[in-house]
């Protein structure tokens, strides 16, 4: 195959072939005009295991009932953190962030992990989403190196699992069915259809792997560089398919709890995160895997369903409520389901032993928001709290609510917290000042 052209360059439409599948080349040196050239890094490091559980309700809370008035650890609970205060010492929360150069009203959810800038426009690219980083480094571990969970999520469309390529991860938005794929054993014939499969890829990547090598012979030596850093990208894929080929033959976990039965459609809005909850515990309590996200994708949701009140309009009508006093009433009972929903899933973790210690204290829970006021579409002032792990929590983390503070030092604080060695991520400019952690035994 003639992969240079008449002036030595490299097409970027070439492609390695193997066993009937093509894989598009990486960006090489190669590929530009003899006087311009770029220097690529990649920084891939292995680390103590800990769970990462994120959750994003992509129409936010109220601000004015969530965010504490005072700032520190003697701070006065919110209206809305008075449904937590059972657990307060068990998380922080923050307020005065955002991520730098993310706008696009509700759009703005797709790089809620990623904090990739203007998703909104018409050449956005994603990168790659904070559970799926987490994924890369310490989900060889599990059976699933990530399990990405969705409530009335738009198929295809909304997710916060992106890949380092910056394609989208399809949300699961069934317990039932995320109950069956961690949990039911498939028959001898369908495990044995599925390690033909396995094996089919890993055919696949050892043909496109020596393709690389002859192609290596070629190039300079920054495009060295970077072709090592894609051909190890490859072998790090087939180690995954020779890792779930060993999973396959393995039986899958007991859980301590039944299938569950999904409710009968999206205005059982509240029962189903309840249940995707359940479901983020038992796969964190059985570790067949140790990343989750869950989008609760409000702005896809009809008139839902709470105890307190009639809900007279959809989830998005509402939102925009206009300072209308009906509307912010049944706004308010909506956010206070959720703070009792996180209350709930902070207690189960904290309940359900791992070894010698909590679930919750070996695991990070993530929740908040896009958008910091869905009224005005605004994507600063991003409501967050973050609980468990190995963090030191009990406190209220006030930055400037006009010139906001970098949401992705929070991502690089929890990334540390779980023995990942990273210094920055995305838009990050360090660690999340006066965020510590803890001492560990």
């Amino acid at each position: 195959m003639h992969l240079l052209s008449s002036d030595r360059r490299i097409s970027r439409r070439r492609l390695l072939r193997g066993a009937g599948v093509a894989l598009g080349l990486p960006f090489l040196e190669a590929m530009l005009p003899p006087f311009t050239r770029r220097l690529f890094a990649a920084t891939p490091v292995e680390a103590k295991p800990q769970r990462l559980f994120a959750i994003c309700n992509n129409l936010g809370v109220l601000p004015n009932h969530f965010f504490p008035s005072q700032a520190g650890r003697d701070y006065e609970l919110s209206p809305y953190l008075e449904e937590l205060s059972s657990h307060r010492n068990d998380f922080t929360v923050l307020s005065g962030v955002h991520h730098p150069g993310v706008d696009g009203a509700h759009s703005s959810d797709v790089s809620f992990l990623t904090a990739a800038t203007h998703p909104g426009g018409g050449g956005f690219r994603n990168t790659i989403s904070l559970d799926q980083y987490v994924a890369g480094e310490i989900g060889h571990h599990t059976r699933f190196p990530s399990l990405t969970l969705g409530v009335n999520a738009a198929a295809g469309r909304r997710s916060l699992s992106w890949t380092p390529s910056g394609v989208l991860i399809p949300c699961e938005d069934s317990a039932a069915s995320v109950y069956k794929q961690l949990f039911l054993q498939g028959s001898e014939k369908e495990i044995e259809n599925q390690i033909e499969k396995l094996k089919l890829g890993e055919s696949i990547m050892d043909t496109v792997a020596e393709q690389s090598r002859a192609l290596n012979r070629r190039l300079g030596a920054s495009d060295r560089d970077r072709m090592d850093q894609y051909t190890t990208a490859v072998r790090e894929t087939e180690r995954r398919m020779k890792k779930a080929r060993e999973w396959e033959r393995l039986p899958k976990p007991v859980p301590s709890a039944e299938c569950p039965i999904d409710p009968g459609g999206p205005a059982a809005y509240m029962e189903k995160t309840r249940l995707m909850y359940e479901m983020a515990r038992l796969a964190f309590e059985t570790d067949s895997t140790r990343s989750i996200t869950l989008l609760l994708d409000s702005n896809n949701s009809p008139t839902i369903t709470v105890s307190e009140i009639p809900i007279s309009d959809g989830y998005h009508n509402l939102s925009h409520h206009g300072k209308d006093e009906k509307k912010l009433a049944q706004l308010e009972a909506i956010d206070r389901n959720h703070m009792r929903l996180i209350s709930q899933l902070i207690s189960a973790f904290k309940d359900s032993k791992d070894g010698d210690a909590s679930l919750l204290e070996n695991s990070l829970i993530l929740y908040g928001s896009n958008l910091g006021d869905a009224n005005k579409h605004t994507t600063d002032n991003m409501p967050m709290l973050v609980a468990g792990g190995r963090l030191k929590h009990g406190q209220h983390l006030a930055f400037d609510r006009d010139k906001n503070y970098p949401l992705p030092n929070l991502f690089v604080s929890m990334l540390q917290s779980m023995g990942i060695e990273a210094d920055t991520f995305a838009s990050s400019t360090g660690t999340m000042r006066g965020l510590d952690l803890k001492a560990i035994s």
